[in-house]
């Protein structure tokens, strides 16, 4: 099977009910690149990334969508951010050799952030959630219903080749079809692992909901892209100071600055260093890599 990288929408015609399905090889498998996740962080990572990708789909947006875990157990820190032009990367630091576990297991207390960063200029939009439940999808679901009070649903599968996702949510201010909604759910349940991993949308929403009139949309298509740059690494050095570029260029002949999320290595020698300076006031503000 050719690579999909690709989030598709479909509609129930005759239910107040809206879906969407993904699948990322391509750029799942890019993110496996950069370095060797163990089992149990691999599993998470590939979630949210697949769990990001929906969401995006959800709001309108026109700057950066980031999904990210803050925790204190094996599973440290996970970063997933989404581009409003379906670019995405993706990252995780943990620590030991964690086993597979429930989600609450690996991250201790820890806690979910989304953030909606426009890049007109205005303030980010952020929701702090406690994790809940065993999954990530137990936490979104959660987040659903109390903070955007709208009913949805979240299945998520991942392996080395290929991460996927099914969501399910009510259109808002329809309530009328509470049963139908519990159908929809009863059935979406059924679904298996490698059937979201490998089935087209066609096939899997045929499998699922044989019964119901679906209009299925064109798919999106999603790629990997880091957003990382010399500009972006520079304003973060300048933000340093002087002095203390200087002190760190004392121990060698150049500043090595490595992407976390793509490895890309960014070389700083003193003549790049003084001209972060040369035509500058004050150091500008933090700019994130």
């Amino acid at each position: 099977m050719s690579d999909r990288d690709c989030l598709q929408r479909f509609l129930f015609e005759t239910l107040p009910i809206r879906g969407e399905i993904v699948w990322l090889d391509a750029t799942w498998r890019t993110v496996l690149e950069r370095r060797a996740y163990p089992a149990a962080i691999r599993q998470v990572l590939g979630e949210a990334i697949a769990a990001a990708a929906l969401l995006s789909a959800t709001v309108k947006f026109d700057g950066l969508l980031t999904l990210q875990i803050q925790a204190r157990g094996p599973l440290r820190l996970l970063v997933v951010q989404v581009a409003a032009d379906r670019t995405l990367r993706g990252l995780a630091r943990w620590n030991g050799d964690p086993e597979p576990a429930p989600l609450r297991a690996l991250c201790g207390d820890g806690t979910l952030v989304l953030t909606l960063d426009a890049d007109s200029g205005k303030e980010p939009y952020q929701s702090v959630i406690e994790l809940r439940g065993d999954t990530l999808t137990e936490t979104l679901e959660h987040y659903f219903a109390h903070s955007e009070q709208l009913p949805t649903r979240i299945w998520l599968a991942t392996d080395e080749q290929t991460t996927a996702g099914l969501l399910l949510q009510q259109l808002p201010g329809n309530d009328t079809e509470p049963d139908a909604w519990r159908r929809l759910n009863v059935l979406a349940d059924t679904l298996q692992s490698t059937e979201l991993l490998r089935l087209d949308a066609s096939t899997l929403l045929r499998r699922l909901f044989h019964e119901e009139d679906i209009r299925l949309f064109a798919p999106r298509s999603f790629r990997y892209r880091c957003n990382c740059s010399r500009e972006r690494t520079a304003g973060m050095l300048s933000a340093l100071g002087e002095d203390e570029l200087r002190q760190a260029l004392a121990d060698g002949r150049t500043l090595q600055v490595d992407c976390e999320f793509c490895g890309h290595r960014y070389v700083f020698d003193p003549l790049d260093i003084a001209g972060l300076f040369a035509a500058t006031g004050p150091a500008p503000s933090v700019v994130r890599h």
